[in-house]
């Protein structure tokens, strides 16, 4: 299954379900990214003071799930971009006489 051509087929061409995708993108961007610096510090921070203990009593898997949340928050922007994108247009292009938008 080709994702791309899946989102575009599915969500892009319908400028309804483009805005509610952008909202959820957003708000799962926002989720996802809120904090994550001074998380991220945080971690490093007891990894660099207690080395092989702080990674034995999980920082190591903390570390792990605190990139992971940046990739997937990452992976959000892209699709709130691509949403924002698609609307925009929308609102901005002239109307074309030889695609009629879906409803």
């Amino acid at each position: 299954m080709n994702l791309p051509g899946w989102f575009q087929r599915v969500v892009l061409r319908r400028v309804w379900l483009s805005f509610v995708v952008l909202v959820l993108a957003f708000f799962a961007f926002g989720v996802g990214s809120l904090n994550l610096f001074f998380l991220l510090r945080a971690n490093t921070v007891l990894l660099l003071e207690h080395g092989w203990i702080a990674l034995g009593d999980g920082a190591a898997e903390q570390l792990a799930e605190l990139l992971l949340t940046g990739v997937l928050s990452m992976a959000a922007y892209v699709v709130f971009k691509a949403c924002e994108y698609r609307l925009a247009h929308w609102l901005t292009d002239p109307p074309s006489t030889d695609h009629q938008d879906p409803p």
